[in-house]
Order: C-alpha cells, then structure tokens, then sequence
C-alpha cells in the first residue's frame, strides 16, 4: 500500500505543477489508473460484483486518507528543509512526524482491514497486501520500460 501511494504521489506531484490543461489529463489519468487498479484488483482477489461494489470505494477512502497523512507530513517536512532559520524544536518535530506518520498509517490500515474482513474471504484479506506489492511492482516494472524506451526512441 505505502509503495502504491508513494509511487502514485510521486507521480502526481511530478505532474502537478504544469498547466490547467495538463491538471485536467492529470485528473483523466489518475481515474485510469484507479479503473485499472480495481480491474488488477478484482482479477488478482478474484472479487465478486458485490464484493467490488463494497470493498473498492472503502479502499479507495482509505487510500485518500493515507495519500492526505503523508502530503500534510510532507508538507511539514518541505517548510521546515526550506526554512533558513530553522530551530532544533521544528527539526525534531519534523522528524518525530515523519516517524509518527508510518504509525498513524499502519492504524489507519489496521483499522480498514478490520472493516474489509465483512466484505472479503479470509483468503482474500490475506492476498491484499501481496496483491498491493504486486501491483506496485508491476507499475515500476512498467515504468521502468516506458523511460527506458523513451531514451531508445530519443537516441534514433
């Protein structure tokens, strides 16, 4: 999950910058790729409709709010980094939120797989997280591939 997000994130803000037209592909991709996310899902967990109907929108909650908890830490991190005059109390409070925010992500998800444990199999609970990994992995493999073409194609 947290690789997922961060890839996503990373992606995002990388994208976020650019123009208003750019923000409105920007909005067309993330909804791709969160379709695509719930086709990879559904395959790999094999989830019935009704299963996809509960579990993707309390998943997708739960994805904004861990994607909100580490822009809001991040953000923290970036003025306190920036600042010139930082003192020694904002440097450790950075840092302790830093900590803080992989805890406060782990009871967040704790607290949703106790929620998805009425919408998902025993065996389909425990697949998610490896589901989750293989996705993100699939997603850097895949990136991965496009740069790498993209410098083949620039280089002709």
């Amino acid at each position: 999950m947290k690789r997922i997000s961060l890839i996503l994130t990373i992606m995002f803000a990388a994208v976020w910058s650019v123009s208003a037209q750019n923000r409105e592909e920007l909005g067309q991709w993330m909804d791709q790729m969160r379709q695509y996310k719930r086709t990879y899902f559904t395959k790999e967990l094999d989830l019935s409709k009704e299963q996809q109907q509960k579990f993707f929108p309390l998943y997708e909650e739960m994805e904004d709010e861990t994607t909100r908890m580490e822009d809001e830490t991040r953000a923290m991190e970036r003025r306190v980094a920036e600042a010139p005059d930082a003192t020694d109390l904002e440097y450790e409070k950075a840092t302790e939120a830093l900590f803080d925010m992989k805890v406060k992500q782990a009871a967040l998800e704790k607290g949703y797989m106790e929620k998805f444990r009425d919408i998902l199999s025993p065996r389909q609970l425990f697949e998610l997280k490896g589901v989750e990994r293989k996705f993100a992995r699939d997603m850097m493999r895949q990136h991965h591939r496009l740069r790498n073409n993209r410098r083949v194609d620039a280089g002709k």
